[in-house]
């Protein structure tokens, strides 16, 4: 079986919102780390030199390759990745290898047995 590990980088308040988006979509779980910075293309403004921009959660997801597409979609779009700027990114690498998921294969595989073709 072939995974996507997908990072999303989530405004704080949104995290939870996204992660039952990827579940819905498909994903088995998640790590999370919170209380992440991040700046983009413009700088946030200041209040008395103190930033103003909301704090972020990087969420990991290791998902089989063929619900990647779906899972990161869904969490752009509650997270209003495309709507809103500097609401956050989703993006997906190759995972070459992977140890420990013995557990999230039995559970794709299951579910699969249960959808239609």
């Amino acid at each position: 079986m072939r995974f996507k590990l997908i990072i999303a980088l989530v405004e704080d308040d949104k995290s939870d919102k996204a992660l039952k988006a990827a579940r819905d979509a498909g994903a088995t779980g998640a790590t999370i780390i919170t209380n992440a910075r991040g700046e983009g293309v413009e700088h946030r403004k200041t209040f008395f030199g103190l930033g103003l921009e909301s704090q972020r959660d990087v969420l990991f997801f290791l998902v089989e390759e063929q619900s990647s597409r779906h899972i990161l979609e869904k969490i752009s779009e509650v997270g209003n990745f495309d709507t809103s700027p500097g609401t956050g990114i989703a993006f997906q690498i190759d995972v070459e290898d992977a140890l420990g998921v013995k557990h999230q294969v039995q559970t794709i595989l299951e579910a699969k047995k249960d959808q239609p073709v």
